[in-house]
Order: structure tokens, then C-alpha cells, then sequence
């Protein structure tokens, strides 16, 4: 561990950066590590272990050894030692927030929203480890029978980005533990701290040593590590959510030994508002969405299409509510906005502006640039007019502080336009006209649609899109758990006699 952490933690112990693997703290067989950036500052403050693919067997060997023992415990067992783990880190909410800031660059107030969030798939899991019944079948064969009944699939495997590291960890882990299954989860090379801490607090709450094992590495080692994962004989299910591109490679994974998987993909998500909308609701919730992480989101704004008769309102309302913004460390006081978690994002951002501006859209607020001399990832928050649907923003998930708006007229013209991409995670549709509202509730090709909201995504829902945003569905109830189950069909003759 580093000598001196750039804050000050209750618990120091959340911070221990190894890995966690049967209940110990590992190195990676190489003894090589990866440094951990502030995006902040653009600074190393920890480093970890660049595990490869060596480190797997011996890591999935123990979540199988764990499963032979943490599949016969009971539902009920298996509830209250969720319950015990989610306090844990409703405990640690303080320090998780800090580690949080310091690996995505999310401002403080921010991670003690996600935080709030993460534990509410926590508290869920809870009750839902508890309600995976079979059932009982009459046959339409005299003296026949059928019985279902659910069974743990496995061990998982969990790939997690780094925009939301602790929500999309305990989503995951929490809905293989409540079906009683294992987990070897590998985070992102940018969070890796927030899931070794979450690992160790499970172990304080009581879970078998190798039920939750993590394994961290860098960049270049991340193909290697997640390869050896989908392709290991003893991985029941692979769980993984991030871009198209490497979800497609994860089911060409998969696909070699008919493995079950679960995807949340890219998103290009169009954000709706009609002429009778109540713009002030409509403005509030836009803010939210798309300046949260610094646009970091896959269910983010990403298309802004504003019916013609308010386009010209709503957009000086939105230039103004903007500039309230307060860009900077998530760590400094009043900050609203920090900065984006790798500069790659700098990089694409800046190429998505440019694009649209020498094709004809207009830079009215920000300057489509990253922020010079600030030691961080910043750029400041910009807005495009006159965006349309063929420029690069328009076309690919933007991921960063890039806002374009377009007009539209028709309900028709922009239904055609929402679904116009090979994505389709999340829309969100604002009018007060509540026969438009169901219609473009069926309309939108999106897994997700948010009706005069800019906020879906719950624990007692399913999450996840259609269309090349993925496939399955994580939280919610029944769906989440039966993705790390099987379900086995036994057929009885009774006879007609006693």
C-alpha cells in the first residue's frame, strides 16, 4: 500500500489495494503492478496487482471449492448474510465515497449517490434470495407429474466498467450470491479499489472464503484476464457490462462452450420533449442525466430532440442552467461536475465537436476542448444547436460533457429518428399528452423508457436494453436472480392405486 493515501479514511483497511482471493490478500503470480490515476489531479495514488491470465485457475479453483460448500446454505441463511453485508457497507458509506472520488473523478456528492443506489441491489437481494421457487405441474398424461425446481448455475464471472464501480459490482455480486452462486469479478484498471474493499466487507459479513474473489489488472492485461474467465471450464456464467465492440467479443467467448452470458451494452440514448411538455420538469431532469459523471453514463442523453415550437426557450434555458455548473476536483467544496475518468474520453469528445461543428452545427455554450493546465481529465460542459443525425455525436455513444440538441417537428419524424441506430438501451419521452406518452412507450425500440422522467433505473426493475445494447437483465424481480440459475424439470408416474 502507499505510504500516504491524498485523504484521510475510518476504516484504512477498505483501502488495502491487493487483491482478494480465498479470503487472503494476493499479488499477482508475476509480482508486477499497475498504477491507479486521480483523474483529478492526473496523478498515481495506489497501485495494484497487474494480474494475467496465470492468475485465474487458481482464483476460480477457489470460488468453486466455495460453491460446493455456499450452495447447499439455505435461501433463508443466504438472505441474512446479504443483509449483514449490505449494512457493512451502508457503514463504510464515508470512506467507500472518498476511494469512489478518487478513482472515477465523480464528485463527492455524486458518490454518496451512487453509493445510496449500489446498496439499495443489496437490500433487494435480500428478499429476492428468498423467492426463487420452482413448481408443480398436472400433465395432460393421466398419472403424470412435472416438478421444476431452481438451481444455483454456477461460478460467475463479472467484467465491470469503471463509470459506476460499486453499483454495477453489487448488482452483479449481489444477485449470484442470493441465487447461491460464486463470483470472480474483475474491475476496471481505472476503480479497482471500491470492489477489493466491497470483497472484504463480504468476508466480514460471512460469506465462505472464495465466494466473492477479485482479481485486478491493467489495460493491457484486461484481454487476457477476461479470455481466461469466459473460456475457464469451472465459469457457469459471464456477466459483463461495457461497450458493443467488447461485448461482441465476450459472446464469441462464450459462444465456444455454449456458455450463459448477461450484456449491458453502449447506449445512444434519445431524450424526448414535446411542445406540451412541462419544460421546467423536462430541463431538471436532462441536467441530471447528462452532466452526472461528466456525461459518463450509458444511459446518458446522448440525442436531445426538441419539438420545434419550444426549441428556441428550451435551448437558451438549458444554456442558462448550464452555466451554474461548477467544474472541478470531486473532492473540493461546491463542485457540481469533475472531470471525465480517462483522457481517451478527451480524446473522442474532442473529435465528436469538431466534426459537428465543420458540418454545420453551432458551439453555444463551452468549447468542445479539454480543459488545458488543470493537471486532470476536464472539459468544461458544451452544447451544440443544429445537430444532425449523420454527424459522429449523433452516430456513437459520447461519453463526456458533449451536449447536441436538435428540432424536430412531427411524433412520427422523431419516433423514426430515436430508433434510428443499432442501439437501444434508454429513451425518455416528456409530454403531457398521456395517449402520446403510451404510444411512444411502445414505439421507442429501448429496453428502458423513461416517461416524463430522465431517471428508470431502480433495483425492484430489470435493467438492460435490446438491439446491440445487450441481452438479459440485471435487478428486478424474478428476472436478476434467474439469470444465475437452471431450472430442472423431474417427471413422476403415480399410479392409480394405493
Amino acid at each position: 500500500m502507499a505510504a500516504e493515501l491524498p485523504f484521510q479514511l475510518a476504516d484504512r483497511s477498505l483501502a488495502q489495494p491487493d487483491c482478494v482471493v480465498d479470503g487472503r490478500d494476493i499479488t499477482a503470480k508475476s509480482g508486477k503492478r499497475f498504477d491507479v490515476i486521480d483523474p483529478g489531479t492526473g496523478k498515481v495514488w495506489i497501485s495494484c496487482p497487474d494480474c494475467n491470465g496465470d492468475d485465474v485457475d487458481t482464483t476460480v479453483q477457489s470460488s468453486h471449492r466455495a460453491f460446493q460448500e455456499y450452495s447447499k446454505w439455505t435461501p433463508r441463511k443466504r438472505a441474512q448474510t446479504i443483509s449483514k453485508w449490505h449494512q457493512l457497507i451502508v457503514d463504510a458509506r464515508e470512506d467507500l465515497a472518498k476511494i469512489l472520488v478518487y478513482e472515477t473523478g465523480k464528485p463527492l456528492s455524486e458518490a454518496y449517490g451512487e453509493i445510496d443506489y449500489a446498496t439499495s441491489f443489496t437490500w433487494w437481494f435480500v428478499g429476492e434470495a428468498e423467492r426463487a421457487h420452482g413448481s408443480s405441474i398436472v400433465s395432460a398424461i393421466p398419472g403424470r407429474r412435472a416438478i421444476t425446481i431452481k438451481q444455483p448455475i454456477g461460478v460467475a464471472a463479472a467484467l465491470v466498467p469503471w463509470n459506476f464501480p460499486i453499483a454495477l459490482t453489487l448488482r452483479k455480486v449481489a444477485a449470484a450470491l442470493a441465487a447461491g452462486c460464486t463470483m470472480v469479478l474483475k474491475p476496471s484498471p481505472e476503480t479497482p479499489l471500491t470492489a477489493i474493499a466491497v470483497a472484504r466487507l463480504a468476508l466480514k459479513a460471512g460469506f465462505p472464503v472464495g465466494s466473492f474473489n477479485v482479481l485486478t489488472t491493467s489495460l493491457d492485461n484486461t484481454p487476457a484476464v477476461a479470455e481466461a474467465l469466459c473460456l475457464h471450464p469451472l465459469i457457469k456464467k459471464v456477466t459483463f457490462t461495457g461497450s458493443t465492440r467488447v461485448g461482441k467479443i465476450i459472446t464469441g467467448l462464450c459462444a465456444r462452450n455454449l456458455k450463459k452470458f448477461t450484456l449491458e451494452l453502449g447506449g445512444n440514448c434519445p431524450f424526448i420533449i414535446f411542445d406540451d411538455a412541462n419544460t421546467v420538469q423536462a430541463l431538471a431532469q436532462l441536467m441530471a442525466l447528462k452532466w452526472r459523471h461528466a456525461g459518463q453514463a450509458c444511459i446518458s442523453s446522448n440525442r436531445l430532440y426538441v419539438q420545434r415550437g419550444i426549441y428556441d426557450a428550451f435551448v437558451k434555458e438549458l444554456i442558462a442552467s448550464t452555466s451554474q455548473l461548477k467544474v472541478g476536483h470531486g473532492m473540493a467544496e461546491g463542485t457540481t461536475m469533475g472531470p471525465v475518468t480517462t483522457p481517451r474520453a478527451l480524446d473522442k469528445a474532442e473529435e465528436m465537436a469538431k466534426d459537428a461543428i465543420s458540418n454545420g452545427a453551432k458551439l453555444v455554450y463551452g468549447t468542445g476542448l479539454r480543459a488545458e493546465s488543470t493537471g486532470g481529465y476536464f472539459m468544461n460542459p458544451t452544447i451544440l444547436t443544429d445537430v444532425t443525425d449523420d454527424m459522429l455525436m449523433s452516430q456513437d455513444e459520447i461519453f463526456a460533457p458533449l451536449l447536441g440538441v436538435s428540432v424536430f417537428d412531427t411524433e412520427d419524424e422523431v419516433t423514426t429518428r430515436a430508433n434510428n441506430t443499432s442501439m437501444g438501451l434508454a429513451s425518455y419521452v416528456f409530454t403531457k399528452n398521456v395517449d402520446r406518452l403510451w404510444r411512444m412507450f411502445e414505439k421507442l425500440e429501448a429496453g428502458m423508457i423513461g416517461l416524463n422522467t430522465g431517471n428508470s433505473s431502480c433495483s425492484e426493475a430489470p435493467f438492460g436494453g435490446i438491439k446491440e445494447s445487450g441481452c438479459g437483465k440485471e435487478s428486478g424481480k424474478d428476472v436478476a436472480v434467474e439469470e444465475f440459475l437452471v431450472t430442472k424439470n423431474g417427471t413422476l408416474t403415480v399410479e392409480d392405486h394405493w
